[in-house]
């Protein structure tokens, strides 16, 4: 599900003027958080059409960060780090944002706030249980951590909880809560589907 994924070569061309400002890779990657805050407070205010755009922007400032660090030649781990721990605080504040301006709604006969507390889990540990493996060192490399794959990553959920935001204001609210209660349930089978494969991978690795 929604395995296309841009390249940075894709984006790089049209983001690496803004390497021209001087900004430090780092200062991009932490100017994300700005709109998304915005975009927090907009949900909380129920406003859902400005809230959807500022997170959009807020993902598209984190494409600069990237795209800007390779024109500088200033890939660095600690870039890739902050980059990563704050992508986490941007879909927890979309997530939390969301719980408050959909309220103590029922689907399936199980209020909304249980089901955005299965999200929230799902997303992170969906990142623990490779970063784990990793730190546990049941893996080799990184290319095996990239094989782990599952039916959701963070840029397959997000984009999920876009497109309800979109229906939410086109059709109505009751797409959004089916589509978060969709992202939570793939998000958790994502999980599943991780240890499984890193169960066979250490069972098969101890028998040789």
């Amino acid at each position: 599900m929604f395995k296309a994924k841009l390249r940075p070569e894709d984006t790089d061309r049209f983001i690496r003027p803004l390497a021209a400002l001087g900004l430090h890779p780092i200062v991009w990657t932490v100017l994300a958080i700005l709109p998304a805050l915005a975009g927090f407070i907009m949900l909380y205010w129920h406003n859902l059409m400005w809230g959807l755009v500022l997170f959009i922007l807020a993902g598209a400032v984190d494409l600069v960060d990237g795209a800007v660090a390779r024109a500088m030649n200033r890939v660095t781990t600690l870039g890739a780090y902050v980059d990563g721990v704050l992508d986490r605080y941007v879909e927890f504040l979309l997530y939390l944002g969301l719980m408050l301006y959909l309220g103590s709604v029922v689907f399936l006969g199980i209020h909304m706030e249980v089901w955005f507390m299965l999200l929230v889990f799902g997303a992170l540990m969906t990142t623990f249980v490779r970063a784990y493996a990793d730190h546990r060192g049941l893996v080799k490399n990184q290319k095996e951590l990239k094989r782990m794959g599952g039916f959701l990553e963070r840029g397959e959920r997000l984009a999920l909880i876009y497109l309800g935001m979109l229906l939410a204001l086109i059709i109505g609210e009751y797409w959004l809560e089916l589509i978060v209660v969709i992202t939570a349930l793939l998000a958790n089978l994502t999980v599943i589907q991780r240890i499984f494969f890193m169960i066979r991978y250490g069972l098969t690795q101890n028998s040789h």
